[in-house]
């Protein structure tokens, strides 16, 4: 789907040549690198006003390909022209190509000096060719497939850089794609069992030796002690599962398990939501997504840490048989947690798979998760939350930042824990209303005793309602695990 080629992007006899414009001094400044033909230049810049270009952000324009073996020249923003940056590629790469949905071949001629830059313009316009289509049944704009053939051009194509950026950009493009694939399936189709096959079925197509998948179904989380997981999934009638998967190199330097909230759909339970908006509610098992494909993707690019995911997986329905505020539930390992509100479940069951990923006595542990709507109230839609150990949160911040990903560095106010008192259990599964995104942190804090830790609450950035930007389409956007991977790789 991806090559590179050092080819003057001139003679690229393609559907479509990608080349940059960015802003200098209030107006339009293209960034071809000499790549287009003087007379094309010329009027391009000399028509820039009456083409509407400006250079910012997210800004695409298709304009005729005059003097061009392509069959159209895109123009794609990419900013300051002086403030380049690896972001700043992968985001105009990537709104390229998601315009372009449908074409069969694209040729990105970005600003590329090395294999850094190679990477980002890789990873966003494959980031950016990404369509959901699976229910679609017509042959409108909305059926259009991605972009088919991507070349991304390069003076050092050859360059052994240059082939691993590449290549591992496709490796990280398919963990994010898969990601949303599955944030993105109608609940109907996706419930914990099938999560759960989905996972075995990933696994056995990866096909990489140490790679390993198991299952823990309702009845034997029940005879395990996984009160959290038990207690939500109870309400349904598609039982909850627990899913161990684990990339086990020969000679792993550091051992990272992460754990991920898997609710296939969160009604609320009896504490119900209101109808508005509860259709997004089929994205609070995009934490659990992310675990599985950053799993898969350690292990397609051999990192040599071991790494074990844990995705809790249960449906939040109300019925007859599900839990109620006033329950009094067992976390594995014995602490017990008086259920105040129904709809604050995730952090049961990510409590039972904080617990069982302790006691395999990993270096680290990461959990991430949709867990609060505070965290929206907080950082927005764009940016997830992180607290945790401060070592840990400090080194998914770095890792973020690398990634192209925001993640926000939050305390775990000692105070607020006070607000977790239950008169009947050990702890309470709310707190007070304000600060209800630390709060939940530290309920999680409670679980992983001494381990190193951080929490990851993408509650907003994991799925897209509103306008797609960039790479980012709407629906399911794979947040987490290009920061995900990109910590193993810090850790190998």
């Amino acid at each position: 789907m991806i090559s590179l080629t050092s080819q003057d992007p001139a003679r690229l006899a393609v559907d479509a040549l990608v080349v940059a414009v960015g802003t200098r001094d209030g107006g339009p400044e293209l960034l071809d690198g000499g790549t287009l033909p003087a007379e094309l230049r010329a009027a391009l810049v000399r028509d820039a006003r009456t083409l509407g270009l400006t250079g910012a952000p997210d800004e695409v324009r298709r304009v005729p390909a005059t003097g061009l073996a392509a069959a159209v020249l895109v123009l794609t923003g990419v900013g300051p022209a002086d403030a380049l940056g690896p972001e700043t590629l992968r985001r105009a790469a990537g709104a390229a190509t998601r315009e372009l949905a449908g074409t069969a071949s694209v040729a990105l001629a970005l600003p590329v000096t090395g294999a850094d830059d190679v990477a980002a313009v890789a990873e966003g316009a494959l980031l950016g060719a990404y369509t959901y289509t699976r229910y679609r049944t017509g042959d409108g704009p909305e059926a259009a497939g991605p972009v088919a053939r991507l070349q991304v051009v390069a003076p050092g194509a050859g360059d052994r850089a240059a082939k691993d950026a590449l290549a591992r950009a496709e490796v990280l493009a398919a963990a994010v794609h898969g990601t949303r694939d599955l944030v993105n399936a109608a609940p109907n189709d996706l419930y914990p069992a099938a999560f759960a096959d989905l996972a075995k079925a990933a696994v056995k197509e990866a096909g990489v030796r140490g790679l390993k998948i198991s299952v823990l179904d309702d009845k034997a989380l029940a005879a395990g002690g996984y009160g959290g997981l038990v207690g939500v999934g109870q309400g349904s009638a598609r039982g909850p599962r627990l899913v161990r998967v684990a990339w086990a190199p020969s000679r792993p330097r550091a051992t990272v398990a992460l754990v991920g909230k898997g609710i296939t759909f969160d009604s609320g339970g009896i504490s119900i939501k209101p109808a508005a908006g509860m259709e997004a509610m089929k994205s609070d098992m995009a934490g659990a997504a992310a675990v599985l494909h950053t799993v898969l993707a350690a292990a397609r690019l051999g990192l040599p840490v071991a790494v074990t995911g844990w995705l809790c997986l249960a449906e939040n329905m109300p019925s007859g048989t599900a839990q109620r505020p006033s329950d009094v539930i067992t976390i594995r390992g014995g602490k017990t947690v008086e259920v105040l509100n129904t709809d604050a479940e995730g952090r049961l069951v990510m409590a039972d798979g904080l617990v069982a990923a302790v006691e395999e006595g990993p270096d680290l542990v990461l959990d991430i998760a949709t867990l609060t709507g505070a965290q929206m109230v907080a950082l927005g839609n764009r940016v997830s939350a992180v607290m945790g150990t401060d070592a840990a949160r400090a080194e998914v911040v770095t890792a973020a930042q690398e990634a192209g990903e925001q993640f926000w560095p939050m305390p775990l106010p000692a105070d607020l824990r006070a607000g977790l008192k239950s008169k009947v259990a050990d702890l309470a599964n709310i707190g007070d209303r304000f600060g209800g995104m630390l709060t939940a942190g530290i309920f999680l804090q409670e679980f992983v005793g001494s381990t190193p830790w951080a929490h990851l609450d993408i509650a907003g950035p994991a799925f897209n309602e509103r306008a797609p930007h960039g790479y980012t389409p709407v629906g399911g956007t794979g947040v987490g695990v290009r920061t995900l991977v990109r910590l193993l790789e810090q850790r190998a």
